[in-house]
């Protein structure tokens, strides 16, 4: 499987020594970082190999061992801190903004990081590790997608009506609009931006934003 691992020249691959003691957890989230790196390139979790991601952070292959068990495991964690990291990212930008603007952020953060990452968004969403593996951590992204659209139907700026069903429609849409693009980008696709505020309009019931914009 190494084979099939485009060899990388980096300054990374150059020797390095030891970490100093209590430097572990650092060199954990360097090879961390490299794994994110290469699924990005790569697009395919099974065309990762424990060497590669060693030969990129410039270490030993038995020094991954030493933090991961299997690929699967350094996969896991490095979709983990991947979802950290856009979770961070929402809540800046739905800070301090009213309910259906804090939902619009939301949304447009996601759809700018897959336009972005997209080889990282299919190991995250259509990867063999994901359909044999459970990712609880999945689950705290859709919980705040259900959260930020009952504050727009308690405010009164959406429809009342079953958030948990609203949003999953919602992602399902989302998740699907991104899917195309990614595996067809070559289709004439209109702006995401422009199909999300449809898709807010339709399934959420908010105003449209362009439809403001055009008013003004």
């Amino acid at each position: 499987m190494d084979a099939t691992t485009p060899a990388r020249t980096t300054a990374r691959t150059a020797s390095r020594g030891r970490n100093p003691r209590g430097q572990g957890e650092r060199l954990r989230g360097e090879i961390v970082e490299a794994a994110l790196r290469l699924l990005d390139e790569l697009a395919d979790d099974q065309a990762l190999s424990l060497r590669a991601v060693a030969r990129e952070v410039g270490i030993a292959a038995t020094s991954v061992y030493i933090h991961f068990a299997d690929r699967d495991a350094l996969v896991l964690a490095a979709l983990e801190h991947c979802y950290a990291d856009l979770l961070r990212a929402v809540d800046v930008a739905e800070a301090g903004v009213d309910p259906v603007a804090a939902l619009r952020a939301r949304t447009a953060v996601l759809g700018a990081w897959s336009r972005e990452h997209p080889g990282l968004y299919k190991v995250l969403h259509e990867s063999t590790l994901n359909r044999r593996r459970d990712m609880p951590f999945k689950e705290e992204m859709a919980e705040r997608t259900t959260a930020a659209i009952r504050r727009c139907m308690d405010a009164g700026l959406a429809p009342r009506g079953d958030a948990e069903t609203v949003s999953l429609d919602l992602r399902t849409a989302v998740h699907g609009a991104v899917s195309l693009r990614v595996n067809e980008p070559e289709l004439p696709w209109p702006p995401l931006e422009e199909q999300v505020d449809r898709f807010l309009v339709k399934l959420v019931g908010v105003p449209s934003a362009r439809k403001g914009d055009a008013e003004v």
